[in-house]
């Protein structure tokens, strides 16, 4: 009997050299670079909230909370929209390519650093043909705590 591999599919976005996924289910919309409000007091990566379709969102820079050297924004940065918890979060990326399926015996634990990113900001690393996907964990991007002050700063 043969095993079913199970395939998790994921949007495939860019971070300076490394190729980066989230499951599919988490994004709600891919948009591009709008206006973003900033808020006082708030963590260096956090850059503001954009008003999306009547949705106040905080809009966060992966680059940034990854510590990453800062570009400028270009015609194919994006803002990756996903829903952590019950709360959506726009992230700043440097490009959102496409949409792959991700065999789930494809996936290996994070090694402890991959390339400057920090490994609890990592589920697994996939390779698939010739490239090798980064799984984010969502729910460690932000601790408790910063969530909580996006919270307020929503409301």
């Amino acid at each position: 009997m043969s095993e079913v591999v199970q395939n998790e599919k994921v949007i495939v976005f860019q971070l300076k050299d490394e190729e980066y996924g989230v499951p599919i289910e988490n994004v709600g919309s891919i948009e591009r670079i709008q206006e973003i409000t900033r808020v006082p007091r708030a963590p260096r990566f956090v850059k503001g909230v954009m008003n999306l379709r009547g949705v106040i969102t905080p809009i966060i820079d992966l680059r940034e909370r990854f510590d990453l050297e800062q570009t400028a924004y270009t015609e194919s940065t994006r803002i990756i929209i996903v829903t952590i918890g019950d709360k959506n979060v726009g992230m700043i990326v440097d490009a959102a390519n496409d949409v792959v399926d991700v065999p789930q015996n494809q996936v290996e634990p994070s090694p402890e650093v991959v390339g400057s990113v920090n490994a609890d900001y990592i589920r697994g690393v996939a390779k698939i043909d010739q490239r090798l996907l980064v799984l984010l964990n969502l729910d460690k991007v932000l601790t408790e705590e910063e969530f909580d002050h996006l919270s307020t700063v929503e409301s």
